[in-house]
């Protein structure tokens, strides 16, 4: 497919720009090394960043040992810090999304293998709050066989929605179950099923009002297929497959307008890292992951770079970390130049012009992808209790389709 010629920039504060390095891996602090030396080697957890902060926990140890411990990471110190502990039950293969404030985590199962003595696959769900360091429980999952739960699923989030996908019941019992889950009333709504069939071990992430799920296997084989939810219409569309080996067990990450897909297995372990450009549907391989290769990893993005860490490789379990700096990733020919926006940067009133008479909403997001402000759409909006930084404006129309994007600086 042809590519667009690449203008994005990323800043971390006004007038601050790339140097000469992009598209790179750096190693961070092993996860953990707060209270030991060589970190604490994890696979099957789960992660979610919030705001500046990163946070990873549950999983299994080189011990083979399943925990609900939980760990925050601190980018500008690159240090760990142990957080409250999970309240519920020990698991793996759990899930986990987040809002713009609050962390969830639930499902999974409380044992290594699921023939064990006391295995219990679990549905219960967990809000955690970074302002007070407690958890809530929140309403069980209802899916699954009769909300008897779930493990294996892959979730992300919408517009302070948690979504629910696929996952395996038991042996030879797999799920193509779509679940939504609203914070504001504490319910769960089941969606229009996943259309690919039942899988387990998917990847998935979000982008503005849209998921992206696709992978994993369905049963016995693995898969690169790749499908496109709209929150707005509860329907899936097929999207372009990626154009690498089928695989599960991948980490993803979401930077502005772009989805990644990072390393899985499929039957082996892998390394490498590709780019999802949902405005031309196109795939496009970055940097090999900086660390070894590894499958059931973690990932989340924080202030437009990306983290993956923990896994498990060819020689075993891994507590390794690692921050991806993105390439400029936003094409100024994507879209049709719906929009204009002034004065850009900004102290307090942004103003929006425009010809279009498609224009619905006006949504504006971090770059680690956080919705700040979503509002119908007016020719003036007040971002003055914004922090400064650089965002992303989305300019939607009534299906939740982006029709322009423009990057806006606040003072």
């Amino acid at each position: 497919m042809k590519q667009h010629c690449i203008l994005f920039v990323y800043l971390l504060f006004s007038f601050i720009s790339f140097s000469q390095t992009e598209n790179f891996w750096t190693r961070m602090s092993d996860f953990g090394t707060d209270t030991t030396a060589n970190g604490l080697k994890r696979e099957r957890a789960v992660g979610f960043s919030i705001g500046n902060f990163g946070y990873i926990g549950t999983g299994i140890d080189t011990a083979e040992v399943v925990h609900n411990d939980f760990w925050k990471f601190d980018p500008t110190t690159n240090a760990w810090t142990q957080v409250a502990t999970l309240p519920g039950s020990v698991r793996r293969n759990a899930i986990s999304f987040a809002s713009e404030t609050n962390g969830y985590v639930g499902t999974g199962i409380n044992t290594v293998n699921s023939s064990d003595v006391g295995a219990q696959i679990l549905n219960d769900l967990w809000q955690y709050n970074p302002l007070t360091n407690s958890w809530l429980q929140k309403a069980d999952f209802p899916g699954g066989g009769f909300g008897s739960g779930i493990y294996f699923a892959t979730a992300f989030s919408i517009d302070s929605k948690g979504y629910v996908c696929g996952g395996k019941m038991g042996p030879n019992n797999y799920s193509n179950q779509l679940w939504e889950y609203k914070e504001s009333i504490d319910q769960w709504t089941q969606l229009a099923n996943f259309p690919a069939g039942v899988r387990y071990q998917m990847a998935s992430f979000s982008i503005g009002f849209k998921g992206y799920v696709g992978l994993g296997a369905d049963q016995d084989l693995y898969n690169n297929d790749f499908w496109e939810f709209s929150a707005a219409t509860n329907q899936w569309t097929q999207i372009s497959s990626l154009p690498s080996s089928v695989r599960a067990a991948s980490a993803t990450f979401s930077i502005g307008s772009r989805g990644f897909v990072c390393m899985g297995t499929n039957g082996g372990a892998l390394d490498d890292l590709w780019e999802y450009n949902p405005s031309n549907d196109s795939w496009v391989a970055r940097a090999n992951y900086g660390g070894s290769r590894r499958k059931g990893a973690v990932g989340f993005s924080i202030n437009g770079k990306g983290y993956v860490g923990t896994g498990k490789g060819n020689s075993g379990k891994k507590a390794s970390f690692y921050e991806y700096t993105p390439s400029q990733v936003l094409a100024i020919d994507e879209l049709k130049n719906e929009i204009s926006v002034y004065p850009n940067p900004i102290s307090d009133v942004l103003n929006i012009k425009t010809t279009s008479t498609e224009i619905e909403n006006i949504a504006i997001y971090s770059l680690s992808g956080e919705l700040v402000m979503k509002n119908p759409f007016a020719t003036k909006i007040n971002i003055k209790n914004f922090n400064s930084g650089v965002y992303l404006l989305l300019a939607t129309n009534a299906n939740g389709e982006i029709l322009s994007q423009q990057k806006i600086i606040k003072l």
